[in-house]
């Protein structure tokens, strides 16, 4: 070094600048931290000195002296927290930071004397730029560290899980002392910040809000990455996981900090138990209609098909569901088309879990829903053969509403349509279906028996199931369901020993006629009337009766004058016989 040396910096000359005395000897794996920073400190003054009189690449050394300006300032803030020398994060960084600086002090020393060193200029300038990076890195982790404010705690050194009904400063200092140590620390420090993350996300259910606030998911989803120790990858899959499926804030995150990619490569790659946590994490993202698009965008298609077909029963569920997530967008039902997800969806009802079957079920309603190409490609699969099946062997209501909307969206191809028709036990199935099923499965139901083509005797096979309809068009609730249950007894009404059974039910008649009365506003007049004409329509003189006897009359004259759709028609064939008794009297008078 050459102190009587003046520096061009720009255009300004500067004087000659006194340097401080040598550095002294050190042992820094011995030192206290307070001993380490004395002498980090001291080797600091000289290196800024010392890069304002540098004569041999002045560029690098220009962005070098910025990044030791900016560390002066950062361990200037660290001395005046109160609980600097506790922490233990520090330990291991000020030596690291000692050796970075005397590396560079060395480099600086070369600089001032080219003579002393032989290894060449492009060497030089490539040692120049990884104790640029090395500073670059140091002072991101001291940044990180004064700015969690945990420098400032005198319970900093302790990483212990916060109790029951702490408040959400005391939680947010928890969190941000935990990432801290997630970032700068060695292995076991970034274990141990792992495992107390998941263990306030396991016993915290809200907690998942405060960590996507005040966590750095950006790093924790580099975790996922190869490149990371085994374990420590799958603790964070883990907790990525866990921030998914805990509500909208943190699947956002996870989401917007990029973690959908990593979690795709995992699912694709992983272990058995990374490819459970990504698939989960991954139908959860997919849940929010405005993150489906980008399985596409990141090649997840093939991905998701692959991990429905050959991963473990718990990857296909969660796999499945995501599919079935992302089916919604019509870009990537074509190419799930290409990836043949229709074979491997079918082969999941033969095979998966029972919530893997539902979830299969509903991807096949979503796709036979969207054109006749998917229709014709589930049938030619077997998926309609399977689809009746489980509507024998499954228990679930859930899975019984996927699989008869399936049905239902299938039953728009004619040759669907015909299957089902003809078989007598589907519509035996869903004659039970309408007497005993939840209100989903029953209105599902009804809207296949509305649809298809029965014939007569399977019609009177299922007249037991007529009671259940002029129940279900009682109620209002969900929407539709009064429509096709009034279209389905419209069906089973076309045959005449139907139509005497319902008019025998006084239960059913009664309804009805209570259904009829205009001061009921619960019901939508058109269906009573067209199911009371449906009754009506044969004629039958002991059906005109008993619909009279229940006081139906009234209530059609007055609809009648309202104009209400199908009144009039009603009226007339209730009051059939009456009108001719009134001609045939007056003829004979």
């Amino acid at each position: 070094m050459h102190p009587s040396t003046a520096t061009v910096t720009g255009s300004v000359l500067l004087p000659p600048l006194p340097l401080p005395p040598p550095l002294p000897p050190s042992s820094s794996s011995s030192s206290s931290p307070v001993q380490t920073l004395d002498l980090i400190n001291h080797l600091l003054s000289i290196l800024l000195l010392s890069a304002l009189s540098v004569k041999s690449f002045v560029g690098r050394w220009q962005v070098l002296l910025s990044k030791l300006s900016s560390l002066r300032t950062s361990l200037s803030e660290i001395s005046d927290s109160p609980h600097w020398s506790e922490n233990l994060l520090l330990h291991d960084l000020l030596p690291t930071l000692l050796s970075t600086l005397q590396k560079t002090k060395s480099l600086s020393d070369q600089c001032h004397d080219p003579s002393s060193y032989t290894g060449g200029k492009l060497l030089m300038q490539s040692d120049l730029d990884m104790a640029s990076a090395s500073l670059s890195a140091l002072l991101h982790d001291l940044d990180l560290l004064i700015k969690s404010g945990v420098l400032r705690q005198s319970n900093a050194i302790v990483l212990s899980q916060p109790g029951p009904g702490s408040s959400k400063d005391d939680l947010g200092f928890f969190i941000r002392d935990l990432f801290a140590r997630l970032q700068i620390g060695g292995i076991e420090f970034k274990k141990k910040a792992l495992d107390s993350l998941l263990q306030l996300l396991r016993e915290d259910d809200k907690a998942a809000v405060l960590v996507a606030k005040e966590g750095d998911i950006r790093y924790l989803i580099h975790l996922l990455d190869s490149s990371h120790q085994p374990s420590l990858r799958e603790q964070a899959a883990v907790a990525v996981s866990v921030l998914a499926t805990s509500g909208d804030s943190s699947r956002n995150a996870v989401f917007e900090e990029g973690g959908l990619g990593p979690l795709l490569r995992l699912l694709e790659a992983g272990s058995s138990g990374l490819k459970e946590k990504a698939a989960m994490a991954v139908e959860a993202i997919t849940a929010d209609p405005d993150n489906a698009w980008a399985i596409s965008a990141y090649g997840g298609v093939p991905v998701l098909v692959e991990a429905c077909r050959s991963g473990s029963p718990l990857t296909q569920t969660f796999a499945a569901g995501a599919m079935k997530n992302v089916a919604a967008v019509e870009e990537i039902r074509a190419a799930l088309a290409e990836e043949g997800a229709v074979a491997v969806l079918v082969q999941l009802l033969v095979s998966g879990t029972d919530s893997a079957q539902e979830k299969a079920a509903n991807n096949l309603w979503i796709l036979a829903s969207s054109g006749e190409d998917f229709r014709a490609s589930i049938i030619r699969e077997g998926g309609l053969q399977r689809l009746l099946q489980l509507i024998q062997e499954s228990s679930s209501p859930d899975t019984l509403e996927h699989v008869l909307r399936g049905i239902y969206a299938l039953s728009s191809s004619a040759l669907a349509a015909r299957i089902l028709s003809s078989s007598n036990p589907f519509i035996l199935q869903l004659g039970e279906l309408v007497k005993h099923g939840n209100v989903i499965v029953q209105q599902m139901s009804a809207s296949l028996l509305a649809n298809l083509s029965i014939s007569d005797a399977s019609k009177r096979a299922i007249a037991g199931s007529m009671g259940a309809l002029v129940r279900m068009v009682e109620s209002s609730k969900p929407v539709g369901l009064q429509e096709v249950a009034t279209e389905a007894l419209a069906s089973l009404l076309t045959v005449r020993s139907n139509r005497k059974d319902l008019a025998k039910d006084e239960k059913s008649v009664l309804r009805l006629v209570q259904m009829l009365d205009p001061k009921n506003e619960m019901v939508c007049k058109k269906f009573p009337v067209s199911v009371i004409s449906a009754i009506l329509a044969g004629g039958s003189q002991r059906c005109r009766k008993r619909i009279v006897a229940a006081g139906a009359y009234p209530h059609l004259q007055k609809l009648a004058e309202m104009d209400v759709a199908g009144a009039k028609k009603a009226l007339q064939r209730l009051a059939g016989n009456r009108l001719k008794s009134i001609f045939s009297r007056t003829w004979r008078e």
